[in-house]
């Protein structure tokens, strides 16, 4: 492999733009209406004096990085603001050259540590270098002039030793072999308020898009789908039994996920949960499909929890738990099988432990040891994009997406803009009531536009249209 290229990073733009739900989407405690979307713009220069822009973009998700009931959405958003602020100073704050991998290893620690300081959480802090890193990458794919698929091949962006975690892993030979495919399977969400059937309709959107669950499976044709269960047992069996029912009525298989977003304090409520999943002759289907069990335990003690004597009967994967670079590992030690991609954890963290999963399984363990990817509402645009080729680039098969079912697309963007990622991603993307939007059909979103020079993306966001960030 050619030697990766280093780089000094030179500038960094925060933004922010506002984002209103078409529909509420309850997730663990929260139920969301509306709350900001981050942009980070870097650019990064050469010895020679070549310098490229990047961007990056995430969504700022109330009671996900910190679920403590006393902050307000408000406060959430500013901590995710000043955690962002917070990799911007660190970035900025040594001028010297490295690898795009090499700049994110060189402030990871100390950037925790001012974090923590601050009463911020692992999960919380790394939402800033997680935008800051996928903004450096997009730079250096633009500079290079190569997709984000052909850098990773390479490993133009010297993912290696130079954190100890990484250390004994060939990032060479695993990037080499990875294949994305050119169209993956979209995994639709079902909420906690979700309407299931018209009869659940309160009080109707009416805007032409689906609003319940059997009109998303009529409209996208949705074969994969995440199931919200609420800790409450009967009346997730009774919620359960509603999506079921709708579900049951596909001819073909279908498969599902329960996410279980913290809900239960140990394995023994969701292992209850799962038996009484085993023992409801409506749930016989269902509980066939279920593919495994999203972070089911508070995050306060779900590593210290032992999974391998609790009878679930399905495989467990941490999200939440997911906070630091060896959670993982821990998870692996506690029974759990798999671990979520999210951009807004990093994507040098999805690279890690998909590089875990395969040296893991090449020891002929019993256990499997896998990655699904979720979403956080990731909006059309950049942020969606970068998500879809990390997890596509990974060999994952099937992708929680949502934001286009909450979101009325691209509907609150300027018109050029919209247009402009269009006509750049036109598999990705279509024109209807009155918006650009994702594109699922027969249940599949196409990447193949994904392969262009930059970080999946060849249009840009209207960065004139957006407000500075708040320090």
């Amino acid at each position: 492999m050619a030697e990766a290229p280093r780089f000094a990073i030179r500038e960094i733009a925060l933004f922010e733009r506002p984002v209103a739900l078409r529909l509420p989407f309850r997730f663990g405690v929260v139920t969301l209406t509306e709350c900001p979307q981050a942009f980070v713009r870097a650019r990064i220069e050469f010895a020679d004096g070549r310098t490229a822009w990047g961007a990056a973009a995430e969504l700022m998700a109330p009671k996900w990085f910190d679920k403590n009931l006393a902050l307000s959405n408000e406060d959430n958003f500013n901590q995710l603001r000043r955690v962002t602020s917070l990799a911007r100073e660190a970035y900025l704050g040594d001028g010297s050259t490295a690898t795009a991998f090499g700049h994110f290893a060189r402030h990871h620690d100390a950037h925790l540590r001012t974090c923590g300081a601050l009463g911020f959480n692992p999960l919380l802090a790394a939402y800033g270098p997680a935008l800051v890193d996928r903004a450096v990458l997009d730079a250096l794919c633009r500079a290079l002039d190569i997709s984000f698929y052909e850098a990773m091949h390479g490993n133009a962006a010297g993912v290696g030793p130079a954190r100890p975690e990484f250390a004994g892993l060939d990032f060479d030979a695993f990037l080499a072999g990875l294949t994305p495919a050119p169209t993956i399977e979209a995994r639709h969400t079902v909420g906690m308020v979700d309407a299931i059937t018209a009869a659940d309709l309160k009080t109707p959107v009416a805007d032409g898009l689906p609003e319940t669950l059997e009109q998303v499976v009529q409209r996208y044709g949705h074969r994969y789908f995440k199931l919200k269960v609420g800790g409450k047992i009967d009346e997730d069996v009774a919620r359960l039994s509603a999506i079921a029912a709708v579900l049951d009525q596909a001819a073909a298989p279908y498969f599902a996920s329960l996410d279980g977003n913290e809900q239960y304090t140990d394995a023994h409520g969701i292992a209850e949960l799962m038996a009484r999943i085993r023992e409801t002759p409506s749930l016989a289907r269902l509980q066939q499909s279920i593919l495994f069990v999203e972070q089911p335990i508070a995050r306060k003690s779900a590593l210290s929890i032992d999974l391998r004597g609790a009878a679930i009967g399905k495989p467990v994967i941490v999200d939440e738990s997911d906070g630091e670079l060896d959670s993982f590992v821990q998870a692996r030690a506690r029974g759990y099988a798999g671990v979520s991609s999210k951009t807004c954890k990093g994507f040098y963290k999805s690279l890690l432990n998909a590089a875990r999963c395969a040296a893991w399984n090449a020891q002929r363990t019993d256990l499997r040891y896998f990655m699904s990817a979720e979403d956080l509402t990731t909006q059309a645009g950049l942020a969606v994009q970068q998500d879809l080729a990390l997890v596509d680039l990974l060999g994952i098969t099937h992708v929680e997406r949502n934001g286009h079912h909450y979101v009325d697309g691209m509907a609150a963007l300027p018109a050029a803009e919209q247009q402009a990622f269009l006509d750049a991603h036109g598999d990705l993307y279509e024109r209807s009531h009155g918006a650009v939007r994702l594109r699922i059909r027969d249940g599949r979103i196409s990447l193949g536009s994904l392969d262009c020079a930059g970080f999946a993306s060849a249009a840009m966001p209207d960065f004139d249209a957006m407000t500075p960030m708040a320090g």
